[in-house]
């Protein structure tokens, strides 16, 4: 069975600009203050939101269009000094070689049926290499898939290849080489691997604010838990304690709901319907064969979990919920008549399944594997003797074999995502606070945009994945539209602490996602 599940309606052309614009006039009419802040000498550090890492890829265009870099130029007209960045070779993204790893940017292109969608492009190879150092540390110390205390870990260069290309030496670290260069005004928006790597991954990792372990050396070198609240504490105390030791200012930013993230609000969890050629036909055959495990369901004491199928509206998809009690050897009990020595497979396969609700998150990537088989499953089964037919009748993902966890973010795990996220915006408006640093609530600007959007001379920026302009086509990073936006708050919060006088910029001047159909 295959159900590829459409999730993005067909966009006017109009909506979508082919490259973001480069330069933006600037009404120079009027009288622009530095106030009590010093911006000759700018340092931005974070992770890939400060680096413009964007379409799942680092490349100049999106560089270029990163809001220090943006917010540098509003800089230079009071003083602000030059602004570098360690610019990737090309706009294609990734590295030279290494494309498993670290593939080329995504772009919008349309496929033979006129659907648009997310794809590699593969116009031009990927030139950057790997092994490079650029001999030299930039004002931009942004670094993809940094974590608060990969900060100020010695060697980090040598595990993540973006600051491997710009550290200062092998044993450097970020905060010690952003420190080195003696900045007199910075900006720090770190904290957002530190739960999101978590949430995207389904929340597979682990939540050591419940494991309560502090110490981040053990912690998944994929970056798939959630980093304790007292050892993200202490570390962006540290941070800001060495930033602000030679007397500079700055202004730091919060962490943003993942809810308001296109990558988790995309896909429905009911993307399930009866006028799919591929799925509607077998409704009947499909709830039959539910109506003995529901039967077996209700065996166990769980009679709320029945599944089935709607003939007349979407259906909810079938997932595993790990945190519901493991029923599956009263399921086994109940089956026994019926699947005989597979009935204890069969009940493993259901022992935490339920249908989605829409308190249910399921990630982007959900949608290329809904109503596809699962082909671990499938040799799994016909290994226990079924044939290839019937193995298959119990392997298609999301309908007849529970959606893995990694695909879902269920409400116990989007508690814990939301739980450290309080914690971490605690301490960052604290120690702002703490330090009169200026601060910037990005979190609210971003939950307006999910909510209703938010207006700019010209139009109105949304949460909405594609069409909505704020995220580029990861559904995670921002586009430079959404970089000036970020830029716009960013000088809201320093005029408002230091005094300073700054011209905005017009979102509407920056461009969204490209538009290109060459892919493969």
């Amino acid at each position: 069975m295959k159900n590829n599940i459409k999730y993005l309606a067909i966009l006017a052309l109009g909506l979508v600009a082919c490259e973001p614009e480069f330069d933006n006039p600037i009404d120079e009419a009027g009288v622009y203050s530095s106030g009590e802040a010093d911006f000759s000498n700018f340092v931005a550090l974070g992770n890939s939101l400060t680096a413009g890492f964007a379409d799942n890829a680092l490349y100049i265009t999106g560089q270029e269009n990163s809001y220090p870099n943006i917010l540098s130029q509003q800089f230079a007209l009071v003083g602000g000094g030059e602004f570098t960045q360690p610019l990737m070779a090309d706009n294609v993204g990734g590295f030279a070689g290494q494309t498993d790893r670290f593939p080329p940017r995504l772009v919008l292109a349309f496929d033979a049926e006129g659907n648009p969608g997310p794809s590699l492009y593969t116009g031009a190879a990927p030139s950057t290499d790997i092994t490079t150092n650029l001999g030299v540390s930039f004002n931009n110390m942004g670094v993809p898939g940094a974590r608060v205390y990969h900060l100020g870990f010695p060697g980090y260069g040598a595990l993540n290849p973006y600051f491997g290309r710009f550290a200062s030496e092998p044993n450097a670290t970020v905060i010690g080489d952003a420190v080195a260069q003696n900045p007199t005004f910075f900006s720090l928006w770190i904290g957002n691997n530190d739960i999101l790597g978590y949430a995207t991954s389904g929340g597979v990792g682990l939540d050591h604010n419940v494991t309560g372990n502090m110490d981040p050396s053990t912690y998944s070198p994929q970056g798939l838990d959630i980093t304790n609240s007292g050892t993200f504490d202490s570390t962006y105390r540290q941070l800001i304690a060495a930033l602000t030791a030679n007397g500079a200012k700055g202004v730091v930013l919060n962490l943003p709901n993942v809810t308001t993230l296109p990558f988790f609000t995309t896909v429905p969890f009911a993307p399930l319907s009866p006028l799919d050629p591929n799925f509607g036909p077998q409704i009947p055959t499909l709830n039959a064969t539910y109506a003995g495990l529901n039967a077996a369901f209700a065996f166990a004491g769980v009679p709320e979990r029945a599944i089935s199928f709607s003939t007349s509206a979407a259906s909810p998809v079938v997932i595993k919920d790990e945190s519901l009690d493991d029923v599956s050897a009263d399921l086994a009990v109940a089956l026994a008549g019926t699947f005989g020595p597979l009935a204890p497979i069969v009940a493993a396969q259901y022992g935490q399944a339920r249908q989605a609700t829409a308190n249910d998150l399921l990630v982007l990537t959900s949608s290329g594997v809904i109503g596809q088989v699962n082909e671990a499953r499938l040799t799994e089964l016909i290994g226990f003797g079924l044939t290839p037919e019937q193995a298959g009748q119990f392997s298609v993902n999301g309908v007849s074999f529970p959606l893995e966890d990694q695909y879902v973010l269920t409400p116990a795990e989007q508690s814990s995502v939301e739980n450290a996220r309080q914690a971490f915006n605690t301490t960052i408006a604290t120690v702002a606070n703490a330090n009169d640093l200026a601060f910037y609530n990005v979190s609210n600007d971003l939950t307006q945009a999910a909510n209703g959007g938010i207006p700019f001379d010209g139009g109105v920026i949304t949460s909405d994945f594609v069409t909505g302009g704020g995220f580029s086509l990861d559904g995670v990073h921002p586009t430079p539209r959404a970089h000036a936006l970020v830029t716009n708050g960013i000088i809201n919060a320093i005029e408002i602490a230091y005094g300073a006088t700054l011209p905005s910029v017009n979102p509407g001047d920056y461009g969204t996602v490209t538009l290109s159909n060459e892919v493969n």
